[in-house]
């Protein structure tokens, strides 16, 4: 993607300002996970080649979790489209939701589970979907190793 001239001084000064890592929304999320009891790596790189870290991991139980700036992902409710330097960013969102869809098709196909929200969502129900799909994985690793103990006959 080329690389472009800021379309003013304060866009630039925006743009800087921008965080990649530990933004509100996701700060939100890791607090009420803390605050329900769960426990969590933070940028975790879940695949090297491509490399792609999720915003939070449970990675002994393949748990993959990205907090979705709405701008930056494109959200249907709330994205907007720049006037200025519009099929540049255009671009750069639609580059961004198939990158997201590349990395949930990659990870699904080797076992791990893709959470993703919106920055605009309740980070306290997101925090319990998380909850759920911990204990769900929880849940099925029991099973599987009552069933390995059971064929042992112990």
């Amino acid at each position: 993607m080329p690389r472009l001239a800021p379309s003013s001084s304060d866009a630039s000064r925006r743009m800087t300002k921008v965080r990649q890592t530990g933004t509100d929304a996701e700060l939100a999320l890791r607090r009420e996970m803390h605050h329900i009891g769960l426990r969590y790596r933070i940028g975790y790189v879940v695949l090297k080649k491509p490399r792609r870290v999720a915003d939070v991991a449970f990675p002994g139980r393949k748990i993959a979790v990205f907090v979705d700036g709405c701008f930056w992902h494109g959200c249907p409710e709330h994205a907007t489209w720049p006037k200025q330097n519009a099929a540049f960013w255009r671009e750069k969102i639609e580059a961004n939701r198939q990158r997201d869809a590349d990395t949930n098709d990659r990870l699904r196909s080797i076992g791990w589970t893709v959470l993703r929200f919106w920055s605009h969502e309740s980070p306290t129900d997101a925090a319990r979907t998380v909850a759920h799909m911990v204990a769900k994985a929880d849940t099925k690793s029991c099973a599987s190793l009552s069933s390995v103990k059971n064929r042992r006959g112990k």
